[in-house]
């Protein structure tokens, strides 16, 4: 029987195990971390199981559904409407379907239509080839118009992507507007799914197949180097000590991955998986004894914010989840040198409740019942023009090591669904593998 380690235990690496165990072969995973995840990882919140950084499925995330399924836990999906809103001008607009977008009154009547059928006109795209060359600022002007994207757009990219937000290809863009306009119940509000007990509770479910499987799991144990001979691995070398394997699939992060492999691959193909760029996230998790607003998903299309959006996640998942406690998170995307990413925990949290109040004046730092930051290096991938030439193969010049991460799912962008498909494909090409 053929061994496979798979280094990194995220969904992708978790999707990879599960379909290697159903192709016959033994598999361990790795993951340095204490919990398994990845960035869906969870924490305990006063006996509650919460995520790090928030999480929800659109209807189209065929992939996550159907591993679900798989597992026999198709019954713990929940759908659900969600409400968004926008941050603007010191004012909080709900947009949860059309009739909120034609009061949206900071643009004309005219723009709020030109807004409206941006969804259409990406949604009629049928070759995202078209738009590589073009950035996501020239493809929304020419789309919608220069007000929209002053409003609009510009906000949004700017506290999102901060310096490099000019560089972002079209391509980006267009994936999330697919993605969102597809999610949609017959009056036009947007419908999401999610997991009854919450991603760690389906984290859990998937540890408790592959166990059942035979295989085996070592959390805080990261992979240090592999040990190779004739142009392949025969080990990966991990904190606890020499774990021989027939081959090498390795699921973190693109950087972190040339460090692993760097010394076995020449100057080029190690560059190249050196070459895609990233954000960090730093995420501000509340725990309230009330509300915010009854809005889920607030985008701040105010660049002088520290985050780009507020997330109230207990406006879509009931509060009786969390004991009656209301969850909030507040999410920032910034370089890893940005000063603010190393604020201590309190001096994050002491900054960030300054905007908090300024978003609603009837806010009172006695409503927090207790604060979470966490931080990941590499939380989304600078998406830049001709992107699909950035890309590394999945293949390595090592013959039996796969590599599979979030930088390498395009056309699409991050997110569990993809996650599982990128692990189901690259466990099927170490299947393949000789």
């Amino acid at each position: 029987m053929s061994h496979s380690c798979i280094v990194g235990g995220g969904i992708t690496g978790l999707a990879a195990a599960w379909d290697l165990t159903q192709a016959g072969f033994s598999v361990t995973v790795l993951e340095r971390e204490d919990s398994l995840g990845g960035l869906a990882a969870s924490f305990d919140a006063g006996g509650y199981a919460l995520e790090r950084f928030y999480h929800h499925w659109f209807t189209s995330d065929t992939h996550i559904i159907g591993l679900i399924e798989e597992l026999g836990l198709g019954e713990r999906l929940v759908s659900r409407e969600s409400r968004t809103g926008m941050y603007y001008a010191n004012t909080l607009f709900r947009l949860s379907n059309p009739l909120d977008l034609l009061r949206f009154t900071p643009l004309p009547f005219v723009d709020r239509l030109r807004l409206g059928l941006l969804v259409p006109v990406a949604r009629s795209v049928r070759d995202w080839r078209r738009l590589e060359g073009v950035t996501a600022r020239d493809w929304l002007v020419r789309t919608c118009g220069e007000n929209v994207y002053r409003v609009v757009w510009e906000p949004l990219l700017r506290g999102k992507f901060g310096d490099v937000a000019d560089e972002i290809s079209a391509v980006w863009l267009w994936n999330k507007l697919c993605l969102r306009g597809g999610s949609r119940a017959k009056s036009g509000a947007e419908v999401l799914l999610y997991f009854d007990g919450g991603f760690g509770a389906l984290v859990d479910g998937i540890r408790d197949a592959l166990v059942a499987r035979g295989v085996e799991i070592r959390t805080g144990d990261g992979a240090r180097a592999l040990e190779v001979r004739d142009g392949a691995a025969v080990a990966v070398l991990a904190e606890s000590g020499r774990i021989p394997c027939d081959n090498v699939l390795v699921t973190t992060p693109l950087p972190i991955a040339a460090d692993l492999l760097g010394d076995h691959l020449d100057e080029a193909e190690a560059a190249r998986l050196r070459r895609i760029r990233y954000l960090a996230n730093i995420c501000l998790v509340l725990e309230l004894r009330e509300s915010l607003s009854e809005l889920y998903w607030i985008n701040v299309n105010d660049p002088s914010f520290p985050f780009v959006g507020v997330i109230e996640h207990t406006n879509f998942e009931p509060v009786g989840s969390y004991g009656g406690r209301h969850i909030v998170y507040l999410s920032r995307y910034l370089p890893q040198n940005d000063a603010t990413y190393h604020l201590s925990d309190e001096e994050y949290l002491a900054y960030a409740l300054g905007f908090l109040r300024r978003m609603f004046p009837a806010f009172r730092d006695d409503a927090i019942i207790a604060s979470h930051v966490w931080r990941a290096d590499y939380a989304q991938p600078i998406v830049e023009r001709d992107y699909s030439a950035l890309v590394p193969p999945m293949h390595t010049s090592l013959r039996n090591v796969v590599v599979s991460s979030m930088a390498q799912i395009y056309p699409e962008d991050r997110g569990t669904n993809y996650a599982v498909r990128g692990g189901r494909e690259a466990a099927a090409l170490v299947a393949e593998l000789p």
